[in-house]
């Protein structure tokens, strides 16, 4: 079986090629960077990061994304192992809540143990060839110095070939109940959309680093120094204290200083699981993110309000976007701006933002109609951009976000049916044509709204043809701004003209 892993490993065949691909998720991604002075960035090692998202049997979904370092090995088999673990007939519909988190937790095991089975010869070959450079070995000795060389060489092949793990947060979705798995510092948000437009986030568990309490506590009652932990903020180069491989931390603890008192094995690959979560009448969206997204983030502009900011971000994009595909990578190119856009401003918080890593983002909607899926040009809507962009300024007491106005026909079509669903519960139906959106996250509150008369005939219905330009060159204008004209001119009847200024000439 581990011959069988290690060689699936090396082709491009996948366990997972059979399995139908979720359509209703979307993946944004972006590769690490390094700001020079001059503010241009380089890419300093090949993106690691991995991600997946499947339908499987009895209405259950499966997503992931994983944060690799140190190559993107750990990453890419988890993602296809953990998903043969869990969609090839392991989860159906009868399960209990208990059945699901230990079928989620035994899937977690079978890929660590099955991973390190996929390395175990190259670990043994490389304790061998160890040995050879040991300082005081007197039963070898090398009479030519290129052997030695050739064995360094042998040996660093080995460490790029065996190195490296990854973190995991893993979203599960089954009877309409939704499972979160999380391994080390990636970040679920769940986001719900109320009756009257505000959205409420809820961050699904806590992330296994130096800074959790209970993850030092834990450490601690296995023998280890845990505030030496939390000052040094690491552990063998990783702030995760949960990861999937890295022989290092797993086989070689002993040989670490903060680790070398642990009675066993401190660094796991034991998943926190939480759930289920009902999704019964929820609309909203679910948000997978790598530790690289997230800290990029909070390294522009804090902590405090990351998980608000994000999720406007995704409002903002699913509001206009013509795909889920090209929503998330908009926000994750949008992070990655206001990242770069903080280091080159030099404030003060441009020293956090040198360098960031890989950032991937995965948004998985909940009953939650895309605007241009709900209202296109062909079935007579139009949708009109209102607000400001986000803002790109240090303060984040504030979130502020782009909606989009949707003004629908009469017997709007969504999926063959006459509906009146739009975007919001604050978006115009046929029945209320006042142009009013609005988004509210924990903590922060943003609105974005315009005023009309209450029939709607500020703005001009228009067919699902582009409009032709006159003999002039102009096109007729989106808003109609005639009794404004008229109005203005009352107002100002002493002598000036209208034609000299206002309206169209």
């Amino acid at each position: 079986m581990a011959a069988q892993r290690r060689n699936l490993m090396q082709s491009h065949q996948s366990w997972t090629d059979d399995l139908p691909l979720c359509q209703m998720c979307g993946v944004g991604t972006a590769p690490n960077c390094v700001h020079g002075p001059d503010g241009k960035g380089t890419q300093s090692h090949t993106n690691e990061d991995g991600h997946l998202g499947f339908r499987g049997e009895d209405g259950c979904f499966l997503y992931g994304v994983f944060n690799g370092y140190d190559g993107s090995r750990v990453a890419n088999f988890a993602s296809q192992c953990l998903t043969a673990e869990l969609l090839l007939g392991q989860l159906n519909s009868s399960h209990t809540d208990n059945d699901i988190r230990r079928i989620l937790t035994q899937a977690f095991d079978v890929v660590e143990k099955s991973y390190f089975e996929t390395i175990d010869d190259a670990l043994a070959e490389k304790a061998h060839l160890s040995n050879y450079l040991l300082p005081h070995n007197e039963n070898v000795s090398f009479h030519h110095s290129s052997q030695n060389q050739k064995v360094q060489e042998r040996l660093k092949e080995l460490e790029q070939e065996v190195s490296g793990g990854a973190t995991a947060v893993v979203a599960l979705i089954l009877n309409n109940k939704l499972y979160i798995a999380n391994v080390g510092s990636n970040r679920a948000l769940l986001c719900k959309s109320s009756s009257d437009g505000q959205n409420q986030v809820l961050q699904i568990g806590r992330p296994h680093n130096t800074d959790n309490d209970e993850e030092l506590q834990r450490l601690a009652a296995l023998g280890v120094d845990s505030a030496r932990v939390r000052q040094a903020g690491q552990i063998a180069g990783q702030s995760s204290t949960r990861r999937l491989g890295d022989y290092r931390v797993k086989f070689n603890y002993n040989e670490i200083d903060l680790l070398s008192a642990a009675k066993t094995r401190p660094v796991i690959a034991e998943p926190e699981i939480h759930g289920s979560q009902s999704l019964d009448s929820v609309t909203g969206f679910l948000l997978l993110m790598s530790e690289g997204l997230i800290n990029a983030l909070e390294s522009a502009h804090g902590p405090e309000q990351a998980n608000q900011e994000i999720v406007a971000m995704v409002a903002a994009e699913l509001a206009q976007a013509a795909s889920l595909e090209a929503a998330a990578q908009s926000v994750v190119d949008r992070v990655k701006r206001v990242h770069h856009d903080v280091y080159v401003s030099g404030r003060q918080r441009a020293t956090y933002c040198s360098r960031h890593e890989d950032m991937t983002l995965l948004i998985r909607t909940l009953n939650y109609v895309l605007a241009d899926g709900a209202l296109t040009p062909t079935q007579g809507g139009r949708i009109y951009p209102v607000s400001v962009p986000y803002s790109n300024s240090q303060s984040t007491s504030k979130t502020s976000v782009t909606l989009s106005l949707v003004m629908p026909s009469q017997g709007t079509l969504t999926n063959g049916t006459n509906t009146a669903s739009t975007l919001e519960e604050g978006t115009p139906t046929p029945g209320s044509q006042s142009p009013t959106a609005t988004l509210q996250s924990t903590n922060t509150q943003t609105q974005s709204s315009s005023s009309s008369s209450g029939d709607g005939s500020l703005f001009r219905q228009r067919g699902s043809q582009a409009a032709q330009p006159d003999e002039t060159g102009r096109v007729p204008p989106y808003v109609d701004f005639s009794q404004f004209y008229r109005l203005w001119g009352s107002d100002h009847s002493d002598g000036q003209s209208t034609q000299g200024g206002l309206g169209p000439q």
